[in-house]
């Protein structure tokens, strides 16, 4: 990392302080006895040399370095590491300071504190920054001040960072938690495998019927030639085609709770995915806005998984609004057959989304759609906020407003025959799994 120019001693803000002190003092013996006045330029220069000398007695540091992940994801805690090793003791009040792209975090740098460690002469120390967008983000530059005993005077050396990047990748959390692991675990040892097979269409094998099943599951033409009972199981269909859409427009790069709309989108749709990689169904990734993004092969493979997450990571933010009539015509000449297509938007104008339904309209035709959105809880706030004031009440009755247009748009969909699943960002991940579960089982994919 080479290092760049910059003032190798500089004066703390204590000694700004002392300075300031001396111009009421000056101001005081040119009044008093004018023929001391040639006191405070003394004094000023006493204390200047003070300050070079603080900062020569602060002494060098041999090496510093910047360390930083190679990778990490979105809304996820991220440790920025700074280590230095100085020549002897010394290094009073040692200071970080890094510079580094607004997607680490909104001020784009930070300043911290670095603390002794157990080797003599070394210190290091750290800060975490939560990226709020995906991408690659750099950190470009680095400064590091320490100093001297007194306080006064301080050193500064400065590095540009040449090859210090991140990738932030969407958010993986939900895979890794505790609950989805015990949830695909129980699946691949047969507890829910049995539950599925029961409640397919797809005719598996003859098992002969004992209490407690549907009675509703007996074959009574084998039960004839076999003279006893005998039920079908049956086995749910797979290999089913799954496509997450996603729109990529202005209302879906609105953060909700610190994070862009389509970033929680994205966590829950690879969540989504990967329980639906491990059923044996195929699902590919597909982003749009005024043009279409992104369109992935379809992945069938849970060890491919990763082709999903490349792809999701390439989704841009635009603050555009999305053509609905071009995006969904596309994806809809690429797909061959029918399938299940899980489309992530959200609305705030009434006629995008009366293009919006509309285009849904003949998508629907072919496909079978299920459309999620994020639960507004903001607007809910306005509504429930007690109106004392005339622009809290106007704010409430917007809110109700946009409200009720949001439930216009969503019923319409509900009478084309489109599922909707409404949910607030914590909860998507889940409802979306149970609602892939529940169409998979109802065979309404094939």
């Amino acid at each position: 990392m080479p290092r760049l120019p910059a003032l190798p001693l500089v004066p703390t803000p204590r000694a700004a302080w002392c300075i300031a002190g001396l111009a009421p003092l000056a101001v005081v013996i040119g009044a008093i006895s004018p023929q001391y006045w040639v006191i405070a330029p003394i004094a000023a220069l006493g204390l200047i040399v003070l300050i070079v000398l603080d900062g020569m007695i602060a002494g060098s540091c041999n090496e510093w370095h910047v360390i930083v992940p190679a990778d990490t994801e979105v809304g996820q805690e991220t440790a920025l590491d700074v280590h230095a090793r100085f020549a002897r003791a010394g290094g009073f009040g040692l200071e970080v300071a890094l510079e580094f792209d607004p997607r680490l975090g909104p001020a784009g740098c930070a300043d911290f504190e670095l603390l002794p460690t157990d080797i003599a002469n070394e210190y290091s120390g750290s800060q975490s920054v939560y990226p709020s967008r995906r991408g690659t983000a750099a950190i470009t530059r680095a400064w590091l001040r320490w100093n001297g005993p007194l306080g006064l005077g301080a050193r500064q050396e400065v590095k540009a960072l040449v090859d210090k990047e991140v990738r932030i990748w969407p958010d993986l959390s939900p895979i890794r938690s505790k609950e989805l692991q015990t949830f695909l675990r129980d699946a691949q040892t047969g507890l829910i495998a049995r539950r599925i097979r029961g409640e397919g269409t797809q005719f598996e094998a003859l098992t002969e019927y004992e209490a407690g099943m549907d009675r509703r599951r007996i074959d009574w033409r084998a039960s004839a030639r076999h003279v006893s009972l005998y039920a079908r199981e049956n086995e749910s269909e797979r290999n089913n085609q799954i496509v997450f859409a996603f729109d990529c427009g202005q209302a879906m790069c609105e953060p909700v709770d610190g994070l862009p709309r389509i970033d929680r989108a994205v966590s829950a749709a690879l969540t989504c995915a990967y329980v639906a990689l491990k059923n044996g169904d195929k699902a590919s990734l597909f982003g749009f806005a005024q043009r279409p993004q992104v369109m992935t092969p379809f992945v069938s493979d849970a060890r491919a998984f990763h082709r999903l997450q490349s792809a999701a990571a390439a989704l841009d933010y635009e603050s555009a609004e999305p053509n609905f009539t071009l995006a969904l015509a596309t994806l809809t000449a690429k797909l061959q057959r029918r399938s299940l297509i899980v489309l992530f938007s959200d609305f705030t104008d009434p006629t995008a989304a009366e293009l919006m339904v509309e285009s849904i309209g003949r998508l629907v035709k072919k496909h079978l759609l299920l459309f999620v959105t994020i639960a507004d809880s903001e607007l809910e706030t306005f509504i429930d906020e007690e109106p004392g004031d005339v622009a809290t009440l106007a704010r409430s009755v917007t809110a109700d407003t946009l409200l009720q247009q949001r439930r216009v748009v969503l019923g319409r969909l509900r009478q084309m025959g489109v599922d909707v699943i409404e949910a607030p960002y914590d909860q998507l991940g889940y409802d979306l799994i149970d609602r892939y579960y529940t169409i998979k089982n109802s065979e309404a994919i094939g």
